[in-house]
C-alpha cells in the first residue's frame, strides 16, 4: 500500500486482554519519516488544487465504506485496544461522522469581500491550505482520533503524514487503505508506524516543508512538541490532558446524574481525556449518590472486549493497572473509603476492577492527576462557590460536567467554570459538529465543528484600490 511508508524492521501489536500477538507492522525510522514528508510535499500542490467538491466526495465515499464495514473496524479496535465491542461500534459511528461532516465543510470554505472603512479600496479575504501536516494520534480511540484529524486536513486541501500510537496502529493502517479505496490519490496520506516516536518526529518538526502539527496526548509531551514546533513557527493544534470535574448540585436529578457518571467515568474503561476524573457532589446528597453509583458499578461485567455482555475491558497495559492501584492506595492512606472494587484483577491481560471511592480528601492524588482508568473518586462540596473553586483548582480545562435542574444555575456556572466544553445533564459532549478542545494546559485549537477545518487553513488578505 502506498499509504504506508516501508521499513525493514517490525514490531508486534498485542491484545491487552490476553497478551497475544495480533500482528507485526513496520518499525519505521527517522529516514522513513523524511521520505513520508517527501511524498506529502510532492502531492501537496495537486491535492490543494483538487476542487473542494472532489475532496468532499472522497470523504463521503470513505464514510459510506466505513459504515459498510462497521463490524470489521469494531472488531479490530476491540482486539488491539480492548474496548467492548458495543463501544467499538459506537466509535465507528462517532469517527465516521467526522468524515461526513468535513465532506460537507470542504465546499464551505468561505471568505470576505467588501469595501474598507476609508472607501479607498476593496478588501478580499480568502483561505488556502496550510500545507503538509503531521498528525500524531493516541491509542485510546484508534479510529476516531484518526478521522477527527485526517478528515479536516483533507477537506482543507492539506496532505498528511500520520503517526498512530505504537500500541494501536492497526486501525489507522486499515483506515488509510479504506481512504485509498475511496479514491484518495497516492501520496496524500502516509502512515508512519514506529516505536521511536521521538526519533521520527524530530526531523519532521525541524523540516521547513512541514507547516502543521496536530497532537493528541499528554500535556508533558505536548509541551515538548510545542517547543520543537516553535523553531519553524508551525501551526499547532494540541488536545492535551484533562482533569474533568463532574459536579452534582443539590437539586440534581440523581437518576440522571448516576446515568451520566456511568457514561462519563466508565466509557472506554475510563481511558479517555474527557473521562470524569473528579466526582464533586453536594454534601446533602453525597451518601445517596454514592450508594446508587456503587450499585451500578458493582453490576458491571469485566472481561475481554470481544466477549458478549462485557461492560469493562482491559486497561491498555500493566503499567496502567499499577497506576490505578497507586491512586487507590494513596487515597485510602489519606482517609478515603473503597465502596466497590479497588484492586487489580488476575490475568491474563491488564484488568482493574471498576472502583468507587467515597470520602476522598482534597489532597488525594486521584483528584489532581489524570487517572485514565475505571476509578471514580467522590468528594463533597458545601455550596456553589465551593464547587466552582474545587472544579477550577487544576491546571487543566478540557471538559466539565454539571447536573442540576435549575437552568439559571447552569447558565451561571457556564460562565464561572474554566473549561473548553461543558456537559449539562449529560455525560457525553463529543460531536463532530461541535468544537472539541480545552483551555489552560488542556491544549490549543479545536477539532470538529466549523472551527475544525480552519485549523488547516491560512488566511490571506488583499487590498484592491478603487479608482
Amino acid at each position: 500500500m502506498s499509504t504506508l511508508a516501508g521499513g525493514a524492521a517490525t514490531f508486534a501489536v498485542h491484545d491487552p486482554a490476553t497478551g497475544d500477538e495480533l500482528a507485526r507492522v513496520p518499525d519505521q525510522t527517522p529516514a522513513d519519516a523524511v521520505r513520508a514528508l517527501d511524498r506529502a510535499v510532492a502531492a501537496a500542490d495537486a491535492w490543494a488544487a483538487t476542487p473542494p467538491r472532489a475532496r468532499g466526495e472522497i470523504l463521503r465515499r470513505a464514510f459510506d465504506l466505513l459504515m459498510e464495514r462497521r463490524d470489521e473496524f469494531a472488531l479490530l479496535m476491540s482486539q488491539e485496544m480492548g474496548k467492548p465491542l458495543a463501544e467499538a461500534r459506537g466509535e465507528v459511528t462517532y469517527g465516521g461522522e467526522f468524515l461526513r461532516w468535513f465532506s460537507e465543510e470542504a465546499v464551505r470554505i468561505d471568505g470576505r469581500f467588501g469595501p474598507n472603512p476609508e472607501g479607498t479600496g476593496t478588501m478580499v479575504v480568502t483561505h488556502r491550505p496550510v500545507g503538509p501536516s503531521y498528525l500524531i494520534t493516541p491509542w485510546n480511540f484508534p479510529l476516531a482520533m484518526a478521522t477527527r484529524k485526517i478528515a479536516p486536513a483533507l477537506a482543507a486541501g492539506c496532505t498528511v503524514v500520520i503517526k498512530p500510537a505504537d500500541l494501536t496502529p492497526l486501525t489507522t493502517i486499515r483506515f488509510a487503505e479504506l481512504l485509498a479505496e475511496a479514491g484518495l490519490p497516492d501520496g496524500v496520506l502516509t502512515v508512519l508506524t514506529t516505536t521511536d516516536s521521538k526519533g521520527v518526529t524530530a526531523p519532521l518538526l525541524a523540516d521547513p516543508r512541514l507547516r502543521k502539527l496536530s497532537f493528541t496526548g499528554s500535556t508533558a509531551v505536548g509541551r515538548v512538541l510545542l517547543a520543537q514546533a516553535a523553531e519553524n513557527v508551525l501551526r499547532t493544534s494540541m488536545e492535551l490532558g484533562g482533569n474533568a470535574p463532574f459536579i452534582v448540585l443539590a437539586d440534581a436529578d440523581l437518576d440522571a446524574a448516576v446515568d451520566g457518571a456511568m457514561l462519563a467515568k466508565f466509557r472506554n474503561t475510563g481511558q479517555a481525556c474527557t473521562a470524569a476524573n473528579r466526582l464533586l457532589v453536594h454534601e446533602s446528597i453525597a451518601d445517596e449518590f454514592t450508594r446508587r453509583l456503587a450499585e451500578r458499578v458493582s453490576a458491571l461485567v469485566v472481561g475481554r472486549g470481544t466477549d458478549d455482555g462485557v461492560d469493562i475491558g482491559p486497561l491498555i497495559h500493566d503499567r496502567a493497572v499499577a497506576s490505578c492501584a497507586a491512586f487507590v492506595d494513596d487515597a485510602v492512606r489519606r482517609g478515603a473509603r473503597v465502596v466497590v472494587g479497588g484492586t487489580a484483577l488476575d490475568g491474563p491481560g491488564s484488568f482493574f476492577a471498576p472502583t468507587v471511592l467515597a470520602d476522598v480528601p482534597r489532597d488525594a492524588a486521584v483528584l489532581h492527576d489524570e487517572v485514565f482508568g475505571p476509578v471514580a473518586p467522590i468528594t463533597t462540596f458545601s455550596d456553589e462557590d465551593d464547587a466552582v473553586a474545587l472544579a477550577n483548582d487544576t491546571p487543566y480545562g478540557l471538559v466539565a460536567y454539571l447536573f442540576t435542574t435549575d437552568l439559571a444555575s447552569a447558565h451561571r456556572l457556564l460562565g464561572r467554570l474554566r473549561t473548553g466544553m461543558l456537559g449539562v445533564n449529560t455525560g457525553l459532549v463529543s460531536n463532530a459538529a461541535a468544537p472539541f478542545g480545552g483551555v489552560k494546559q488542556s491544549g490549543v485549537g479545536r477539532e470538529g465543528g466549523r472551527e475544525g477545518i480552519h485549523e488547516y487553513l491560512d488566511t490571506t488578505y488583499a487590498l484592491v484600490p478603487t479608482g
